[in-house]
């Protein structure tokens, strides 16, 4: 006989995955209104030890405009942002602050004579970075930024979860209806009435994530500098393009001054799977070596030969979905099991949005937030069907 439904909102709360999404869904779940639930949180590695603490931070509030169902998300997380920035003084906790952000053609050669500075050009970007007028893409009503693991950590900090150091190696299901996790290592099971997996790309390790939809990994590298000179540099984010030589590829690369007086510059991206520890997640030399000749091409304030000093280089993983959605909702045909990956470049954006409407969908029924209906894993399930898999 079927074990019946726990009566009203789930008391015992396992979130698996100590990112941006699992800090943020801990959060919402111990300030909810009605029903105050503090979590127990598994992580293998530290809070905000992947992506999650070396992404670059940025916010937009209409970047995600043309595709309906993430602008919601975008747009109700990015308000969300400036509630917790006011509510945790966001700026000096964890950097947030809103920024102006440009678009730069960085030419493959330096112009010679140099040009005139563009009006829109900080003072810090070299003239020669600019090989046409640069465009501005945002402004500090609709960009903005924070440090992401600063941010992680300070939200998952606030939600008074217990975290619990260990790797997640399955979901314990009974009748239908999770039962809690079983972690690797212990004897016995974490006992849930609910858990909630977001675990970016290593979601799909799990076989009940993996039996039913595709997560994939974008492996990103970065790097951090120190200007000799940080008071110099100005909040401007700056989305360049760049080919390193006629008939290269082009390149995308980002720089994101921090108020910390370090400079985050990232690109250099490739899919692959990431490895099973994320502690083990090195760069590789050539793309860092690209990322240093990129931010040496845009200011002569980011030259080591300069007195630029290199505080990180790094890789992470983003969490990719075969349909560029991300994956947010209870898993089908697992009572009590919540899902949410698959964000890709947008998880410190989105994370707030999605950690609210898990909350409300765990202890209310029904996300209010945001609608998760495009967002659910069971349009996969569809998918298969129509295929006839």
């Amino acid at each position: 006989m079927a074990a019946a439904p726990p009566a009203g909102p789930p008391r015992r709360v396992v979130i698996c995955g100590g990112g941006v999404v699992g800090a943020c869904t801990a959060y919402f779940l111990s300030t909810h209104a009605s029903s105050p639930t503090v979590p127990t949180l598994v992580e293998k590695c530290a809070p905000a030890c992947a992506a999650s603490g070396k992404a670059g931070g940025f916010l937009a509030l209409d970047w995600c405009d043309s595709t309906p169902p993430l602008s919601a998300l975008a747009r109700a997380s990015f308000a969300l942002h400036r509630r917790l920035a006011a509510a945790f003084d966001g700026a000096a906790a964890y950097g947030f602050r809103p920024v102006h952000t440009l678009s730069v053609s960085v030419p493959s050669r330096p112009a010679s004579p140099p040009p005139l500075p563009h009006p829109l050009l900080p003072p810090w970007v070299d003239p020669s970075a600019s090989a046409a007028p640069p465009r501005e893409l945002g402004t500090p009503d609709t960009t903005a930024q924070v440090h992401p693991g600063l941010f992680t950590r300070a939200v998952l900090a606030a939600s008074g979860a217990e975290v619990l150091i260990a790797e997640a190696e399955r979901v314990v299901v009974r009748d239908g209806r999770v039962a809690g996790v079983a972690v690797k290592g212990r004897d016995g099971v974490v006992e849930a009435d609910a858990v909630v997996l977001a675990l970016g790309p290593w979601s799909g390790r799990l076989e009940v994530i993996r039996e039913v939809f595709d997560v994939s990994g974008l492996k990103a590298h970065s790097i951090v500098l120190r200007p000799r000179e940080p008071e110099k540099i100005t909040p401007h984010a700056l989305f360049l393009s760049y080919q390193p030589e006629p008939g290269a590829k082009m390149l995308d690369p980002e720089v994101y001054p921090r108020p910390t007086g370090e400079v985050y510059i990232c690109g250099m991206s490739k899919d692959e799977d990431p490895p099973d520890d994320p502690a083990t997640i090195e760069g590789e030399p050539d793309s860092i070596a690209m990322l240093h000749k990129i931010a040496g091409r845009v200011s002569s304030h980011l030259k080591t030969e300069e007195g630029a000093e290199v505080v990180a280089e790094q890789a992470c993983y983003l969490p990719c979905t075969t349909d560029g959605l991300p994956v947010i909702g209870e898993m089908p045909g697992v009572k009590g099991c919540y899902v949410a990956t698959g964000h890709s470049c947008w998880g410190i954006l989105n994370g707030p949005a999605t950690g609210a409407a898990l909350a409300e969908l765990i202890l209310d029924g029904k996300a209010k937030i945001v609608d998760l209906e495009p967002f659910s894993p069971a349009r996969f399930l569809k998918r298969r069907s129509r295929r006839g898999a």
